[in-house]
Parts: structure tokens; C-alpha cells; sequence
């Protein structure tokens, strides 16, 4: 039985575990965390959203970007200062902007097919996550942002998506609770929601079940060829232990799938793999007392203009939104946070957010805004990585790509 060692204990980590266990790989993960799901796979929109799969890489996005540079609040916000990293991966991007149209409609395809997937996990496997079967519906206060949507809705269709546009007194039949006025909407039924955290806990488990062997705490320090396999070295992450002396786990072939961390690794194995962390906030609000539980909505939001996405947890209601391009920084802004509370009390007064917990992860995107998945340049290496903001969505497809990849490589 050849050995396969995934790097990254994220939902893409632990998706890639589960669909090599189940071609009968020896799998061990390795996270420098102590539990699965504690990075960005914990706190985020919540949304499997195959209707918000439109990649970034348009002229617009550029200019937004610049218009909105002085403003601290702004929906995306760039740093300034420079930075090789940021301002190559931007070249980049730029560079991404013809293949706009279709990178979206692969993307949609994709997340069809991964909601699928992570349907037949979470029933195959008996994961609770929260889900809401409730769709997803994006909200447009003006007419020339409902113009892009149309538009956008085209390749979503080409890629098998089925959106349709609905009038405001259709969005308030849709979701009552919603406060505000709007020049129009459209509502997917077949998206839903749910807990990242409680599904990549549910699946790590059952991982466990099947013979996966999880290593955390541990902090991967080099990855090597050796042998005809991969070494990987590694301490224990928890400063308080001694001795910190590296360890060698050696493995037939190594996935990575570390996020933002992801271009070190690669580095080590001879590859470049272009990821910007862009950093995104969510706050999340329990749901204490009757009069919130009864005004926060079941239907999942995408507020377009200030882009806000929004999930009912159970009685939890997970607000969350903005891209900060400012480097490997984990801070919580409270002038990042202030937007996503506003918001709510806008649109949903009944809701209390005097208990609002703000949470900050960074997305790993690529300039294509395309994951990277499949083989490396050298034998043994493979990734799944790079998903960005649509890691929810689309790692359950991705894992089985790769893990025929790898199946491919080793048979």
C-alpha cells in the first residue's frame, strides 16, 4: 500500500485524506495546528455558492481596486506599500483577463460537480453541518449592477448554472426578514450553506474511521526527495515542547494543500505556485433571544454592492465579506469588522450583534483565480491548492481530482 502524505488540515486537506482513503492509500495529514479546520477552512461565509464562481480578473475589478484604495472601509482594499510578492501576483492577474469567460463557466461547472460530491459525503458519512437547503440569493440596489449580473448570468448558465432574476417583491417573498430597497435580485435554489468547521470535523473523523492518521501540532520544515519517495521534516509546532528536533516522516508521494503556505513547499520540491494571501473577515453572531432568531434570514445572502455574503447557522448567523490585500497579516481591523455589523443592523434590525465574535483568514488565491490541481515537475508531488474564496465550494471536486491523479501516477 503506498504512503501518501497530505500537507494541510483545511477543508481541501482533509476532502483530498478522505477520497485517497477511499482508493485505499496509507494517508497521513500533517497540520501545525491542533485540530483540523483551524485556519481558513474556520470561520467563513458558509455559502456553496456555484453562483458566485465569476472569477475576478476584469478591468473593473482593477479599477475598483484603485478607486478604493484611500478607503478604509472599502469593500476591497490594497495596501500600498510595496511588495514583490503582491505586485508580480498582480501582473499576473492582468494577465488572467482574457481568459475571464472561461475560467467562470469552468469554475461553475466545477462547483456543480463538488456540490454533488459533498452531498454524498455528508449523507455517505452522517456529518451535521448546518445545512440550509434554502438557496442563495444575490441582492443588486442598482440598475447598472443588476446589468453585470444579466450578463454574468450567461456564462453562469453556459456552465449549467440555473439563476433566475427576481423583482424585489419577489426577494421579499423569497426572504421576509429583508430590509431595504433594491432594483432587483437573483436567486439560485439549487446553492445551499453550512458550517465549514462542523463538516471538515465530521469528515476528519470519519477519515480517522477509514485508517487516516493525522499528525498535528507539527510543523512541516522542508520537503525533499529521498529515495524514490518524499521526506518530510518536521518539529512539533507547540513552542512549550522540548526537544524541537526535527523528525522525518518519509511518505511515496506528497499532496500539498496548505493554503497560503502552499508556495514554500512547492519551492522545496522544485515547483513555483503563485498564491496571494487576500484576507477576509466574518463576524458571527448567536442567535440569543427570540427577536433574533425570528429577524436573522434562513435564505443565504450575496450583497453584491458591498460584497457581504450572509448564512443562518443554525442559531448562529455568520456575516461575512471584504478582500484586503496586505500580506501574511491575521489582525482584526475593527474599521473592517464595523462594516459587516452595519450591515446586519441595516438590513435585519431585529438582530442583536453585542455579541458579534470577529474573525479574520486568509483566501489562498491564484492571478487566474483558478485552483492549482493535479501533478507537480517532479515525480511524487501533487497539489490541490489556490481555491480562494470558493475553498467551501469547490474542494470536494478538486480532492477527487487529485486523488486520481495520484492513483493515475502511482498505477
Amino acid at each position: 500500500m503506498s504512503h501518501v502524505a497530505v500537507i494541510g488540515a483545511g477543508v481541501t486537506g482533509i476532502t483530498t485524506a478522505y477520497a485517497l482513503a477511499l482508493r485505499g492509500y496509507d494517508v497521513t495529514v500533517l497540520d501545525r495546528n491542533r485540530d483540523p479546520a483551524m485556519g481558513t477552512s474556520y470561520a467563513n461565509g458558509g455559502q456553496l455558492s456555484a453562483s458566485n464562481a465569476e472569477v475576478w480578473t476584469t478591468a473593473a475589478t482593477i479599477l475598483k481596486g484603485i478607486k478604493w484604495m484611500m478607503r478604509r472601509d472599502a469593500p476591497l482594499l490594497v495596501n500600498p506599500w510595496p511588495s514583490w510578492h503582491k505586485y508580480s501576483w498582480m501582473a499576473e492577474f492582468v494577465g488572467q483577463i482574457p481568459n475571464y469567460r472561461r475560467n467562470t463557466v469552468d469554475t461553475v461547472r466545477l462547483a456543480i460537480i463538488a456540490q454533488k460530491h459533498l452531498t454524498r459525503i455528508a449523507e455517505t458519512e452522517g456529518i451535521e453541518f448546518h445545512r440550509e437547503n434554502t438557496g442563495i440569493l444575490h441582492l443588486y440596489r442598482a440598475k447598472a449592477g443588476f446589468d453585470h449580473a444579466m450578463q454574468v448570468n450567461e456564462l453562469l448558465s453556459e456552465g449549467g448554472l440555473d439563476r433566475k432574476a427576481v423583482t424585489p417583491e419577489e426577494m421579499r417573498a423569497i426572504e421576509p426578514t429583508l430590509q431595504g430597497d433594491y432594483y432587483g435580485g437573483f436567486y439560485t435554489a439549487s446553492d445551499f450553506t453550512g458550517d465549514i468547521h462542523a463538516f471538515t470535523r465530521g469528515l476528519a473523523s470519519a477519515c480517522e474511521r477509514r485508517g487516516v492518521k493525522f499528525m498535528y501540532d507539527t510543523d512541516v520544515r522542508l520537503l525533499a526527495h529521498q529515495g524514490g519517495g518524499i521526506a518530510v521534516d518536521w518539529h512539533h509546532a507547540d513552542k512549550r515542547r522540548e526537544p524541537r528536533a526535527l523528525e522525518t516522516l518519509k511518505a511515496d508521494a506528497v499532496v500539498i494543500c496548505a493554503g497560503v503556505a502552499s508556495p514554500r513547499f512547492a519551492r522545496q520540491l522544485g515547483d513555483r505556485v503563485n498564491i496571494y494571501p487576500v484576507k477576509g473577515y466574518s463576524i458571527t453572531i448567536p442567535l440569543l433571544t427570540e427577536q433574533s432568531s425570528r429577524g436573522a434570514p434562513r435564505v443565504s445572502l450575496l450583497d453584491d454592492e458591498t460584497k457581504i455574503v450572509s448564512s443562518r447557522l443554525g442559531e448562529r448567523f455568520r456575516v461575512a465579506g471584504t478582500a484586503e490585500f496586505n500580506g501574511y497579516n491575521l489582525d482584526i481591523r475593527a474599521d473592517r469588522i464595523r462594516p459587516l455589523a452595519e450591515w446586519t443592523r441595516d438590513l435585519f434590525p431585529e438582530v442583536d450583534t453585542s455579541s458579534a465574535i470577529p474573525w479574520a483568514g486568509l483566501r489562498p488565491m491564484t492571478p487566474s483565480m483558478v485552483p492549482r490541481v493535479g501533478s507537480g515537475s517532479r515525480k511524487g508531488v501533487f497539489y490541490n491548492t489556490g481555491h480562494g474564496h470558493l475553498g467551501w465550494t469547490l474542494s470536494a471536486a478538486t480532492a477527487e481530482t487529485v486523488a486520481e491523479t495520484v492513483h493515475a501516477a502511482i498505477h
